[in-house]
């Protein structure tokens, strides 16, 4: 049976977090309340966050499934809301595939609106993963809620593209901030947020070294700047200042192609403190150090396909990206609260930079091995104390020297 517009409501928990867990997700005919569609199941071990991706995803699966062509998704977990509408950052690496999967499926419709609601108001898909609970820890399954009428969705309708439509509905909720209405129910817009509320990061990649040149892992080593990275050193220098006149901080990894890129910049701004934070290091390559791709494929083929698929891996002896991750999420965070409205030049290297800009942009870890960030390259993103986040350039190579 084809039908134009249903509603979604989904649930998922489990006992202990991490515990038994389970989903539970309705599909209702929006005019009477029809129920369509029930899933539920229990889903071994898992956190709440876990089981209400789940759910979501067996909702959305339903809904495809009867032919729908625009969904009104509804439940519980502000988190999954706010995260499929793009304010707040996937920072947890076990729910970003749960999300690509959830966003692809939202590819399928023409409009997919998310909206919060109290528990009191999912009672039934909350019935039904407390039945999949409930299964997963052996126990006899509860009964599930009888249907109930169904609320007119308080959203305006999408754009016509999915991926506006998350995108218009973020910037909604940046630009209508404080108006007193629940953040996950606020009309569309691509009105932007006032720049001078968020905290601008300036991110810097260290000038180039020979190893840079060469093309070789280069981590914890102390490798200096190259003749051709110190007058890298004194362009990004002068771009920076043209870039962000007034900095409150120069922040900078601890290793000397930092912090003498860092110097040149503090030089140019001219009174601007400098301090250096250890999580802004590069990874930790171990065994790598100092070698090609070409050799790490020759003397470590099972070792580098495995690091190349899972950022969960590390080199040997060394440190896996997700590592380095939880490091620069720490920093960041730090920064942002440390430094409110204002803007902070951060000097860190290529792993570090591309994993922020990975979080930053909602990316698949396959993000990591398609950018290219070059020696000296400047990227900049706008922070708010919410979550929000705007990336303003990637990569911007505009100001150094020709080779």
């Amino acid at each position: 049976m084809a039908v134009h517009t249903v509603v979604i409501e989904a649930d998922g928990g489990s006992r202990g977090n991490p515990g038994p867990a389970g989903y539970g997700a309705v599909v209702r005919d929006p005019a009477s309340g029809e129920v369509l569609a029930e899933r539920s199941e229990a889903i071994g071990t898992a956190t709440n966050n876990v089981a209400e991706y789940r759910g979501l995803i067996a909702g959305l699966e339903a809904a495809a499934e009867l032919g729908a062509a625009e969904v009104d998704a509804r439940m519980d977990s502000k988190l999954v809301v706010e995260q499929m509408c793009g304010r707040w950052q996937i920072k947890h690496p076990g729910l970003r595939p749960l999300a690509a999967q959830a966003a692809a499926l939202v590819g399928r419709f023409a409009a997919v609106r998310f909206q919060w609601i109290p528990r009191e108001r999912n009672r039934h898909a909350d019935a039904l993963a407390n039945a999949a609970m409930d299964a997963a820890a052996g126990k006899p399954a509860r009964a599930a809620a009888p249907p109930r009428a169904v609320e007119p969705s308080r959203e305006v309708a999408a754009p016509d593209s999915p991926a506006r439509a998350l995108a218009r509905e973020a910037a909604a909720r940046a630009a209508t901030r404080g108006a007193g209405s629940d953040p996950a129910t606020i009309p569309a817009s691509w009105e932007p947020r006032p720049s001078d509320t968020a905290t601008r990061l300036i991110l810097v990649r260290h000038g180039e070294t020979e190893f840079t040149a060469q093309r070789r892992y280069s981590g914890r080593g102390d490798v200096p700047l190259s003749a051709r990275g110190r007058a890298q050193v004194r362009a990004v220098a002068a771009r920076v200042a043209t870039l962000a006149p007034s900095v409150a901080a120069v922040v900078s990894s601890p290793l000397s192609r930092c912090t003498a890129t860092a110097e040149a910049i503090v030089e140019a701004l001219g009174d601007v403190p400098l301090r250096t934070a250890g999580d802004l290091i590069e990874c930790d390559f171990g065994a790598w150090e100092g070698r090609t791709f070409a050799e790490l494929r020759a003397d470590w083929p099972g070792e580098l396909d495995a690091w190349l698929a899972s950022t969960h891996v590390a080199p040997p002896g060394g440190e896996s990206f997700t590592e380095v991750a939880a490091r620069t999420i720490r920093v960041t965070d730090a920064l942002i609260e440390a430094y409110p409205g204002e803007t902070v030049v951060v000097v860190s290297h290529v792993s570090p930079i591309k994993l922020v800009l990975r979080d930053a942009l909602s990316a698949d870890d396959a993000f990591l091995h398609r950018l290219y960030l070059d020696a000296a390259g400047i990227s900049v993103l706008d922070r708010w104390p919410d979550g929000g986040v705007a990336v303003r350039s990637i990569n911007d190579t505009a100001h150094l020297p020709t080779p």
